[in-house]
């Protein structure tokens, strides 16, 4: 008598799971009902037949779960199960195997009901994947060692000692030739930078200024850098297009333009380490973390304060000091210097050949010096740029610009007071180099006398600033 409720409720237990996962799976099917209306009748028909076999199984491994271990002796029991379980899947909707997912046995979608999550539970422990830590030693078949050539062809960083730097040489006139090629249409002829592009000579003595202009000759630290820049990322649009002889010549041409190395410099690998950039040792290894941060993390001193502040320099720059009128004609005056009057003494005195001018020569000039406003500057607010303005320059002494920085040459000039005029101007223009063997206006000159004469009418009309 013990066995028999046992019995009735297995049977019971059994019919019940079967019913509920019918009711599970009915809910999925009921949510895919239109993908189910479009698959055909016949490819319908042989999916409900093995999804039946393969829901008996899923429904068997459930109930066997569930039960106790007397089920193992009752097999009359287990039979009307199954007779049990096959009744209740006929009764249960054709849509339910339409839609049901046990075909392949690989996949789970799921459903909204307990009995449907239970038995998606059940699936996923059945379904083991390795997890992450477990695929070492495992090989994806994916891309494959990178050959020598191609490593190679990334592995070009130049260090400050020379090391990475490839075997060959470049001179400044070669460099100029393959700069005005590749460089100039986005830096300038003479690396004073057009629109928005950098600036590559200049700006010496400037980086202590408001707007500091950072170039080769000015700010960068090594010239690796410069021959790295070039050899990686240059022309624009056309990078690693330049041989190696190419960017020695064009780093040559470089220094050139910041007054770093004469004109008949050649650069190679071998006297690469030679040069040494103006502003090397304005640069160091970050010691913050030794320097700095302790300083800092102390207790501030607050003993043997000063009584009284003075003020030493006027912060105009950050417009944080009053405006003292009085103040600032001072400083005006002080601007004037000797050098000043002797050159407006001078341009008194050049005032001879150009007093007069014809209108047509000085429009014809004003076109000709298109050729020089890449460097140069003329008019109401002109400003030194790559080369000194010319503002006043017939009757100014040769180099006499204060503040621009002159070659060699001209500071020879400017200390023997050398005056322009329209001679010594006209036989400038027409060989720069031949003229002031040393300049680094590296134009080649105005092609006739025709040019010169006409230039020289336009630069009679600035007057000197």
């Amino acid at each position: 008598m013990s066995k028999f409720p046992n019995q009735l409720a297995l049977v019971a237990v059994a019919a019940t799971s079967v019913i509920a996962l019918s009711v599970g799976l009915s809910e999925r099917a009921a949510h895919n009902a239109e993908i189910a209306a479009a698959t055909a009748q016949a490819e319908a028909d042989a999916m409900a037949v093995q999804t039946a076999e393969a829901e008996t199984a899923e429904a068997e491994a459930v109930v066997t779960e569930q039960v106790t271990a007397e089920v193992a002796e009752a097999e009359m029991v287990e039979e009307v199960a199954e007779d049990t379980v096959a009744e209740a899947e006929t009764a249960a909707p054709e849509t339910v195997t339409a839609e049901a997912t046990a075909d392949t046995g690989d996949t789970f979608e799921g459903g909204s009901s307990t009995p449907a999550l239970f038995v998606g539970a059940a699936w996923a422990e059945s379904h083991e994947s390795p997890m992450i830590g477990e695929l070492d030693g495992i090989s994806f078949d994916l891309g494959r060692e990178a050959l020598d050539e191609e490593v190679a062809a990334w592995d070009i960083d130049i260090r400050p000692d020379g090391a990475g730097l490839p075997a060959g040489s470049g001179d400044v006139w070669t460099g100029e030739e393959a700069y005005i090629e590749n460089c100039a249409q986005c830096h300038g002829d003479f690396g004073e930078g057009r629109a928005r592009w950098p600036v590559l000579a200049g700006g010496w003595d400037t980086l202590e200024h408001e707007d500091p202009v950072k170039t080769p000759g000015s700010y960068w630290p090594y010239l690796s850098t410069v021959w790295d820049y070039v050899h990686r990322a240059m022309p624009y649009g056309q990078a690693q297009s330049l041989t190696d002889d190419e960017v020695y010549a064009i780093t040559a041409y470089i220094l050139y333009l910041n007054n770093l190395v004469d004109d008949d410099f050649e650069l190679s690998q071998d006297n690469f380490t030679e040069v040494s950039l103006p502003n090397e040792d304005g640069f160091f290894m970050d010691d913050r973390a030794e320097g700095e941060i302790p300083a800092f993390s102390e207790e501030p001193c607050m003993e043997n304060c000063k009584d009284s502040v003075e003020i030493t320099m006027r912060a105009s720059v950050l417009d944080v000091t009053p405006e003292d009128e009085q103040a600032e004609a001072t400083e005006a005056a002080a601007e004037t210097t000797e050098e000043t009057a002797t050159q407006e003494a001078a341009a008194e005195d050049e005032t001879t050949a150009v007093a007069a001018v014809d209108p047509a020569l000085v429009e014809e000039g004003e076109g000709v010096f298109r050729k020089c406003r890449a460097c140069h500057q003329v008019g109401e607010g002109a400003r030194n740029g790559v080369g000194p303005h010319l503002n006043g320059v017939l009757g100014r002494t040769i180099g006499g610009i204060d503040g621009f920085r002159y070659s060699g040459v001209f500071q020879e000039a400017a200390e023997a007071g050398e005056v322009w005029g329209p001679e010594n101007l006209g036989e400038y223009l027409a060989d720069p180099r031949g003229a002031m063997p040393g300049t680094n206006m590296s134009f080649a000159g105005l092609r006739s006398e025709d040019e010169i004469a006409a230039i020289t009418a336009y630069l009679s009309t600035f007057e000197a600033q």
